[in-house]
């Protein structure tokens, strides 16, 4: 088939290629092609408030009743303990077979700042009443402000019960909202278009500034971490979606161009609005993917589940520390309260990961400099777990609510299927 060079997916592929290459072989030019990337992020994390808020309020204030409204919120908390607990498990049980810590040469253990690492984990609330308590904002400008997804989750839900106790008197209201937000979307598709030159930085840097030689340490490590975020995927979450009936391959396909953007930027929250575009596309309701969306981003991180359990027994091998059963499980449940607060942005899981282990003494929380070094290759792993594992969460509370349906793919996603029904057509040209 012939490439077509005007496709979103193709131009994040080759930047993603392109900045590889800058990076490994002018690597100080490439490691300042950091900003780049940040720009970008930035770029999304300026809309990423409103449409969270204007989505949720929608969803809730037109479903109308109440009862179901809570009703999903209960099953998506309740389906989202469940998944992560079981990606914890998963990566303790992995880490203890291949013990890729065990022998480790701690030589160059003081190379690595962690200062600002640990003093992060310090600065943070990882209580369970903290965390309830920072649910809540005490200043509804002020968190939107700050882009605190929590509080604006929290303010949303109750402005959109509010609308929906007004019944009729709050259609102005709502589809005044409804417009603002296909307005924000339209900031996000202009956005988008710079997504490329954002994955050929964020790319650019990592190698530049790490190496591609600096994998060989960790080596082992990175390896157990990506083939555990594979099975998990293929196993257990498209385990579920057989379940509910539809392929996790197909599902995958069908967000490649999202994926392709968490892959160069290394974070999730990078597809976030494009992401609950996409969903509403590909048949969920709109207010399923108002609540559960949103909701997921700090509940429902698989990816990070598992990166945190293998990292933190990874450095208890790499002491020689012996941990007993019930010491895993208390570490378990440690990272049951902790991985609930982590975002997903960029470094969140490592910082997430020095709160663990201030809370976990028995692991020197300064053994976390071992990981400085390929944190940034791991991250993109998780952060594309993630976005997969919100996706298919998505997916099956709507469909297990009987609010999905399929046929919009057809009716408003009819670029991507015309681009796929060319590419089919058409062999690729050397």
């Amino acid at each position: 088939m012939r490439i077509n060079f005007k496709n979103l997916t193709v131009q994040v592929v080759i930047a993603i290629i392109l900045g590889i290459l800058v990076g490994h072989f002018a690597p100080k030019f490439g490691a300042e092609l950091k900003v780049l990337a940040d720009i970008f992020v930035k770029l999304i994390k300026m809309v990423i408030p409103p449409i969270v808020f204007f989505t949720v309020v929608n969803g809730i204030a037109s479903m109308g009743d109440m009862k179901k409204v809570g009703k999903i919120g209960g099953k998506a908390l309740l389906y989202f303990e469940i998944v992560t607990t079981i990606a914890l498990a998963i990566g303790l049980l992995v880490v203890n077979l291949i013990k890729p810590g065990a022998g480790f040469d701690k030589t160059g253990l003081t190379s690595g700042d962690v200062s600002k690492y640990t003093e992060a984990a310090a600065q943070s609330n990882n209580g369970f009443i903290d965390f309830i308590t920072g649910i809540i904002p005490e200043n509804v400008v002020g968190a939107m402000a700050k882009g605190e997804l929590l509080p604006i989750l929290f303010f949303a839900v109750l402005f959109g019960l509010s609308l929906a106790a007004m019944g009729q008197a709050s259609q102005p209201v709502i589809k005044l909202f409804d417009k603002l937000t296909h307005g924000f979307f339209g900031v996000v598709n202009m956005i988008m278009k710079v997504s490329p030159i954002a994955a050929f930085g964020a790319m650019a840097y990592t190698i530049g500034k790490f190496g591609i030689g600096s994998l060989t340490r960790l080596g082992l490590l990175m390896t157990a971490v990506y083939i555990t975020m594979f099975l998990f995927i293929i196993l257990v979450l498209g385990g579920v979606a057989r379940y509910y009936k539809f392929s996790i391959f197909s599902f995958i396909k069908y967000i490649r161009e999202e994926i392709l953007l968490v892959l160069g930027t290394s974070s999730s929250e990078s597809a976030l609005p494009r992401m609950m575009d996409r969903l509403e596309k590909y048949g969920c309701s709109k207010s399923v993917v108002g609540l559960v969306v949103p909701t997921g981003y700090s509940f429902n991180l698989d990816g990070t589940s598992i990166y945190l359990s293998m990292a933190a027994i990874f450095i208890a091998q790499a002491y020689g520390i012996e941990l007993s059963f019930w010491e895993q499980i208390t570490l378990l449940g440690i990272l049951m309260i902790t991985s609930k607060g982590a975002a997903g942005v960029t470094g969140s899981g490592f910082i997430t990961l020095a709160a663990t282990l201030a809370a976990f003494p028995v692991i020197p929380v300064e053994g976390i400099a071992l990981l400085i070094g390929v944190d940034r290759f791991m991250s993109e792993a998780r952060a594309i777990t993630n976005l997969i594992g919100n996706g298919v969460a998505t997916v099956v509370i709507a469909k297990h609510e009987n609010e999905f349906h399929p046929g919009r793919v057809q009716q408003t996603d009819e670029t991507a299927i015309e681009s796929d029904k060319e590419s089919e057509a058409k062999p690729i040209m050397a």
